[in-house]
């Protein structure tokens, strides 16, 4: 344990030092309009395309090119929605604070092509619909499924909604030869999706594939059981690819509710799978460690956050086993460099629901106890040590060793904020 909080003051002490020679510049990135709309005896919301949800650099792609994903659509809490639209929980959600109200639940998810010039613009010059292999276009309304915790959805004059194929996505993978892949929170799932957007094959997990059966993917259990154990909205967010496209790297949004919400709600211990790209089997797992919830230093400013407000949100292979990760709150992010090779891989048997304590009960003395080594942790920024990054970073590509380009969760404008892509480029090549 004293040795894990040594590798973390040297990390923050780093970073410390290379505060000052990071810049931060933003492009100018297009407006993309979604339109307005107008909640009957409301108000009227004007939205954007929200294409921040995940971003990947190709290397194999010209220079400045960026690729990004927006997630399942606009979306809004049903708890305190009288603010944004004017009519109460009531007549929007059923009365269901824990719901999500869709003012456009025909919203179709896309994946997009960004061209980045060293004119400090960014432009989307090509866009991607997601479709199954009927022609259907996908969208990101939640889904009914036995064995699955979901929200309860409802469109703008509180009808509810479902839909068989809709997918909450999360993270953006191009693969070798031009096809993606996409992390999927709501079963949680993994999609391969062919060049033109087509989906082919989803993989859950093992125990789901006939519950979410369906005409317009191939539906397959390859993915470990315990991930249905994921709190709502809190599934995979987080994927990334070696540099051969042979290997996935696969990182939970939050701990698991394993065995219960409590644990979930508890816990600092996220779950990381290495996945054989070919045969789906898995290679390794392992426990990243979040930081505590007191250190995100902008988002403790009006009120103390608690641990569960801490969130995993992208991850990009800097090489093999050795990955840059996205941690935040909301007005906090922090970029850690991780690499594999000094963790310890999980016991299988921590991937039994049955394993008492769970994964997600252990404290690090009990980690230590098992010998079990989480994932060091090397801080190479905090957003709270420079100025002009965004709150919810949700899209990093990395350049080079010494740049990424990071986007925002704009949340399609619903409370204001606009889509935002910066620059950051830091004087000794951490990216490596």
């Amino acid at each position: 344990m004293r040795a894990f909080l040594l590798s973390t003051v040297f990390a923050l002490s780093a970073t410390a030092a290379l505060a000052a020679d990071v810049t931060v510049s933003e492009l100018k990135l297009d407006d993309l309009p979604l339109g307005q709309v107008a909640y009957p005896g409301g108000k009227t919301l004007t939205l954007v395309r929200g294409i921040g949800s995940a971003a990947f650099r190709d290397p194999s792609d010209p220079a400045g090119v960026v690729w990004t994903l927006t997630d399942r659509g606009p979306n809004l809490d049903c708890e305190g929605i009288e603010e944004l639209t004017g009519l109460g929980i009531d007549t929007l959600c059923a009365g269901d604070d824990k719901a999500k109200n869709f003012p456009m639940p025909d919203f179709n998810i896309t994946i997009q092509k960004v061209e980045t010039g060293s004119d400090g613009t960014a432009k989307v010059t090509e866009t991607i619909s997601l479709k199954d292999k009927t022609g259907k276009l996908v969208g990101g309304l939640p889904f009914t499924a036995d064995g699955i915790k979901m929200e309860a959805a409802f469109d703008m004059n509180g009808k509810p909604l479902t839909r068989v194929n809709g997918l909450d996505s999360e993270a953006l993978v191009r693969l070798p030869g031009g096809g993606f892949l996409i992390a999927d929170e709501y079963a949680p799932s993994i999609v391969e999706v062919a060049a033109d957007g087509t989906l082919v094959k989803r993989h859950v997990p093992a125990g789901l594939e006939t519950t979410l059966a369906n005409d317009g993917v191939e539906v397959v259990g390859t993915l470990p059981a315990i991930m249905a154990q994921r709190y709502i909205n809190r599934g995979l967010e987080n994927l990334a690819i070696s540099p051969d496209g042979n290997t996935i790297y696969a990182l939970m949004q939050s701990p698991l509710a394993n065995p219960d919400s409590d644990a979930y709600k508890k816990s600092a211990n996220t779950r990381l799978w290495k996945i054989d790209r070919a045969t789906g089997k898995v290679l390794g797992e392992y426990v990243y460690v979040m930081d505590d919830a007191a250190s995100f230093a902008a988002d403790n400013k009006k009120e103390p956050q608690k641990q569960n407000a801490v969130r995993m949100s992208e991850m990009v292979a800097l090489g093999n086993d050795k990955l840059l990760v996205d941690e935040r709150i909301s007005k906090t992010t922090k970029f850690y460099v991780i690499d594999l090779a000094t963790a310890t891989p999980v016991d299988a048997s921590f991937d039994d629901a049955k394993t008492s304590p769970s994964l997600e009960q252990m404290s690090a003395a009990d980690m230590e106890a098992k010998g079990l080594k989480p994932v060091v942790k090397t801080l190479v920024l905090n957003s709270d040590d420079v100025d002009g990054l965004p709150k919810k970073i949700e899209g990093v590509a990395v350049m080079s060793p010494t740049e990424m380009i990071v986007f925002n969760d704009s949340d399609f404008g619903i409370e204001g904020d606009a889509n935002k892509a910066l620059r950051v480029t830091f004087a000794a090549p951490v990216l490596q």
